[in-house]
């Protein structure tokens, strides 16, 4: 067959053809072999030269449009989201490669859906890249499906925005948000051929540290978990920075100042260890483990080793900037697919168990006027429709109502929506109901974090809350129009008892009670969590017993079992084991983890296999000489609230700063050093002893930013440097102007044709609508929506869905418009925001909203008449498929039987019926379904370069032509066929296709299988729009009232005069017996 293996793109049909045709002139004119000339064998040998000379040629400028990271572009069409590897994102940075002088990589250790909607994440490569020098790009933990394929290729891992290998950079960054995180961390390095301990990567004195010139990337990590004890993973890093806290990011400035630091380490060739010794000794905020020592006999507590480095590390802060937040707009639907922006930093209620109010403190407020302009701002430029205001408790940002208030006001008609993360039930009032209801029916989710039970056990932690504020913002929520609530509860607190461990079920039941209308009641949401003691908390000397879990589970599973509409969640105990023995652990525990990682315990943190993870971890623990109560057995095994009866509880002294020594009752074991005493938070130990005895005393302390007491923790000390508390004054609220009420006026349609390719054909049809829907918020077109009373959609819709990894030259896009705007400019403003590879075309086409009957024109999928698909197909055989899975380069056994195409499609043609058996989606019943009967005309193209794909994908041709020449693929062919609709409005697609074709040559009795390679749409036919019969009557009626609003127009215009006289009832008069 002729074949064109090396077409050159270009902009137009025709030129693509004369331009792969003058490459072949000139391969078959250098070919060798002259007496072959004309013959099929000729032309083969041409294409082959040509193929060679054109992949010398991309390889010389690194890079080739038939592969992605060295892939073939085909194969990455078998990932599921293969548009979360791409990096093409609104949003994306793409700086020179060459013009760094410190390449960053931020290596989120979870997938993309959730490293891609990370706020620190965000704000953190933002900032990099807006550094003088700085280049920052992007890496997530692959699926498994790319995991295989990067094995399959022997390519190591990447990073998605200049698709080169992790070893290629400087530095790369790893967010510590988890404690069994960890272990997802080792398997990255293992993916991207780096070693995973920073004893491994170390190199000789000397010898200036580059990777350009070979040298290991600097590896890092930031978090929760590496601020707050960065001891289990530290023979891993290579550095430590201490500020970045989930969501939130306190490491903005730290990590510029990083990346300047190494910048001139590299111009003054200083060698690796040289390097990090500057950083601990010139960087505040960097911790480097293999400065430090843990001597035995110590609790696990470092030491430094090396002189010039700090004792203390302190971690950082700085204030937020909402401006820095707006970011990447994912093609893919992440978890928190919406714009996020921070309101505030920090926390200072002092709940006792949680360690992230403790990291951040002071609080800062952000200027509420920045606030709502970095929302206007980015809502606008990213094209969300939905926002979220983050804060550890947005309830304590007093300026919440009016900012809220305020940006629903200045976007009512934009239909903003606004969600809120957990939080606090004794602020929500009917403002911040306001904000966050929508005014569709539709009622954002309502988190609330009563966490215990019981008015004293809420004491015990300092949870600030009242039974009668609990009831009244519940009943403030049930008065609003929310039905359901999500509640958090914890068992296993310090001084819990039984009672308490009811009393959540009691609490739910009396919240129902009193939340009733009629025969209706609330229904609850509940999750139960397992407390599991944090570092740098007050009851981080507290202990805690699976079988006291097992046992309380239990009691809360009978007792919620008997409510009704209550649905609750209780967490892993096995889980939370295996986070407590990490999170309190010492540098031993770092052999644990990388045992259990050989293991096979990955992505824990996500729960991919409880099971497995488990075993895997028991096995590590018990390998080591250790077990699970390790420190609690150093320790003595004790509870910092021993029972003495009668639900008394002895204290454990405490003492400190402003209160007097307990004397007997103080404990020795408070004052033992632990694992990461070393890491300085700003609070000092002292207080939380203090604060631990507190708790034993059932005492609660003010939340200091808001009540104006301080507490003494240190960190608002002017000596400690981590500033004050930030307050900002709330401007008043402003009157609610209601919700969003949809423009439901249809005032114009309009049909635009597009082109899809590139790397676009990655993006699904489900993501591309999204991507279309943003675009449209971004052009600010005035889109109508359709009139549903619960949740109103703009009305904008495309022809046909277009199959993941297919390109089309004949998209049709329609448009209903509330408002009239020239087409040309809706065009325009459109094309200026959607992403490359989204072609319109120049002419936009106006259509008719309503029939001459008044009824409503048919949608593109009703009129849909036929489609028309350039298809390319190869024949593959078993052998060649079992060759490649072991050994990719290894040469397929040519096939005995080609597969005569044009034979197959003559096949096709003679076929009465073609019968399928398919399952249907709703209630998966067995159905059969003629394919035959859809198909309108099927033809096989003999000239590749006569077809579509010539322009759509010429060096998948290529490649097909090569593969084919050299014996690692069967015969191929491009197949054109045109498809009829079915009554479900759906087209025959190219996957049937192929399995007609591969009937017609013989089918599995003869060994033929056949594989769809690319699809290419190049043509919708549409019906013309069903015109309804003329009813003269109607008519005549239609044209006097058009004469009646014509003498009216003239009646405002120039006033009244003789022939006006009567004029507001001559319609009426002339057509009185047409109208009865």
């Amino acid at each position: 067959m002729p074949v064109s293996g090396a077409v050159v793109p270009s902009h137009s049909r025709s030129n693509s053809r004369t331009a792969a045709r003058r490459v072949l002139a000139a391969a078959a004119a250098a070919a060798e072999a002259p007496a072959l000339a004309g013959t099929a064998e000729s032309r083969l040998a041409a294409a082959d030269l040509a193929l060679r000379l054109k992949a010398a040629t991309e390889a010389a400028s690194g890079h080739t449009d038939s592969h992605i990271y060295g892939i073939p572009r085909d194969e990455w069409l078998q990932l599921q989201g293969p548009s979360r590897y791409l990096g093409n994102e609104v949003g994306a940075v793409h700086k020179p490669w060459q013009d760094a002088g410190v390449r960053f990589c931020l290596t989120y250790p979870e997938i993309y859906e959730v490293g891609a909607s990370n706020l620190g994440h965000i704000i953190l490569y933002t900032v990099l890249n807006a550094a003088a020098g700085l280049l920052c790009d992007r890496a997530y933990f692959p699926a498994a499906d790319m995991r295989a394929l990067l094995e399959r290729h022997r390519k190591p891992l990447f990073a998605v925005e200049s698709r080169r290998p992790l070893r290629d950079f400087h530095v790369l960054g790893f967010s510590l948000a988890y404690e069994l995180g960890g272990t997802n961390v080792l398997d990255m390095c293992r993916q991207a051929a780096i070693p995973v301990s920073w004893q491994e990567r170390q190199e000789p004195a000397g010898v200036p540290w580059n990777p350009d010139t070979g040298s290991w990337p600097l590896v890092f990590a930031g978090g929760p978990t590496a601020t707050s004890n960065p001891e289990p993973f530290a023979d891993f890093f290579d550095f430590f920075a201490l500020g970045k806290c989930r969501s939130f990011c306190d490491g903005e400035e730290l990590l510029v100042e990083i990346g300047q630091c190494l910048k001139s380490c590299v111009a003054d060739g200083l060698d690796r260890r040289s390097s990090l010794l500057r950083l601990a000794t010139q960087v505040e905020g960097v911790y480097v483990p293999q400065f430090y020592e843990a001597p035995p006999g110590f609790g696990g507590s470092v030491v430094p080793v090396v002189d010039g480095v700090p004792a203390r590390v302190k971690r950082r802060t700085c204030q937020p900037d909402p401006f820095q937040q707006i970011g990447l707009v994912p093609y893919v639907e992440t978890v928190h697919d919406r714009m996020t922006v921070e309101i505030r930093r920090g926390c200072t209620r002092g709940c006792r168990f949680c360690q992230p109010g403790m990291l951040t403190r002071p609080a800062r407020d952000v200027d509420p006027d920045r606030v709502v302009a970095a929302v206007e701002d980015g809502l606008r430029k990213t094209g969300y429709k939905e926002f979220s205001l983050l804060s550890l408790s947005c309830s304590d940002y007093l300026s919440l109502p009016s900012v809220g208030l305020a940006i629903k006001n200045r976007m009512q008609a934009e239909g903003v929506v606004l969600s809120l993360p957990s939080q606090r039930v004794d602020r929500f009032d009917e403002n911040i109901a306001n904000i966050i209801g929508s005014g569709q029916g539709r009622k954002s989710g309502l988190t609330f974090a009563p966490e215990a039970g019981t008015q004293r056990l809420r004491d015990i932690i300092n949870k600030g809350l009242t039974n009668e504020e609990l009831l009244r913002g519940i009943k403030t929520a049930w008065d609003g129009g929310w039905r359901q609530v999500k509640l958090y509860f914890m068992i296993g607190l310090p001084g819990e008892t039984d009672a308490d461990v009811m009393g959540i079920a009691e609490t739910i039941e009396w919240l129902q009670r009193e939340c009733r209308t009629g025969k209706w009641h609330l229904a609850v949401n509940v999750t139960i969590s397992n407390f599991t003691p944090k570092p740098h908390t007050p009851f981080q000397w507290h202990s805690v017993s699976t079988s006291e879990f097992a046992r309380k589970q239990a009691m809360l599973r009978a007792a919620l079992g008997k409510l009704h509409q209550v649905k609750a969640n209780f967490t892993s105990i096995r889980i939370s084991a295996m986070e407590d023995f990490v999170g309190r652990g010492d540098r031993r525990v770092g052999g644990v983890v990388r045992r259990a990682w050989e293991l096979g315990a990955t992505n824990d943190s996500w729960w991919e296999s409880e099971e497995r993870a488990y075993a895997a971890w028991s096995r590590a623990i018990e390998e080591a000489g250790m077990s699970w109560k390790y420190r609690q057995v150093e320790t003595g095994e004790w509870d910092v609230l021993e029972a003495l009866g009668d639900e008394r509880f002895r204290g454990q002294g405490g003492g400190g700063r402003g209160r007097l020594d307990r004397g007997v009752l103080a404990d020795d074991r408070l004052n033992m050093p632990l694992p990461w005493d070393h890491v300085d938070t700003g609070i000092a130990k002292w207080w939380l002893k203090a604060d631990l005895q507190r708790a034993l005393e059932a005492s609660t302390v003010p939340d200091c930013s808001h009540s104006g007491l301080c507490s003494e923790c240190g960190v608002c000390e002017e000596e400690a440097g981590f500033g004050q508390n930030v307050v900002a004054v709330p401007p008043p609220v402003p009157e609610f102007q209601g919700h969003y009420k949809p423009r439901t006026a249809k005032e114009q349609r309009l049909r635009l044709r597009f082109s899809k390719g590139g790397d676009l054909v990655f993006v699904g049809h489900l993501d591309m609508l999204r991507a279309i829907d943003r675009a449209i918020r971004r052009a600010a077109l005035p889109v109508a929506h359709d009139k549903s009373p619960f949740h109103s959609r703009p009305l904008v819709a495309v022809a046909q869905p277009l199959p993941l990894g297919a390109t089309s030259s004949c998209e049709l896009l329609e448009l209903y418009l509330a408002e009239r705007v020239e087409p040309a400019e809706v065009r325009q403003r459109l094309q200026a925001q959607l992403p490359p590879g989204m072609v319109l075309e120049e002419q936009v086409e106006e259509c008719e909203i309503y029939k001459a009957d008044g009824t409503r024109s048919e949608t593109m999928a009703k009129l849909t008449r036929s489609v028309e698909w350039y298809i390319a197909v190869q024949q593959v055989f078993d052998a060649a498929e079992e060759a490649a899975a072991t050994e990719p380069a290894t040469p397929a056994a040519a096939p005995a039987a080609p597969v005569d195409f044009a034979a197959a499609v003559a096949g096709v043609h003679g076929m009465d019926k073609f019968i399928i058996s398919k399952r249907t989606l709703k209630k998966q019943r067995k159905v059969k379904e003629d394919l035959r009967s859809q198909l309108v005309s099927i033809a096989h193209i003999a000239d590749p370069l006569d077809s579509p794909l010539a322009t759509a994908a010429p060096a998948l041709l290529g490649r097909l032509a090569a593969a084919e020449l050299a014996g690692t693929g069967g015969t191929w062919a491009v197949i054109k066929y045109s498809s009829g609709k079915k009554e479900d409005n759906n087209v025959l697609p190219p996957e049937r296709v192929v399995e007609m074709l591969a009937a017609a040559a013989g089918g599995e009795a003869a060994g033929v299988k056949l594989a769809l390679v690319h699809s290419h749409r190049s043509a919708i036919e549409l019906e013309p729009p069903a015109r309804a019969p003329v009813n003269e009557t109607q008519a005549q009626v239609l044209r006097s009232l058009a004469r009646w609003e014509g003498h009216m127009a003239a009646k405002r215009q120039f006033g009244m005069g003789p022939w006006a006289a009567g004029l507001e009832t001559r319609a009426a008069r002339e057509d009185t017996n047409v109208m009865v």
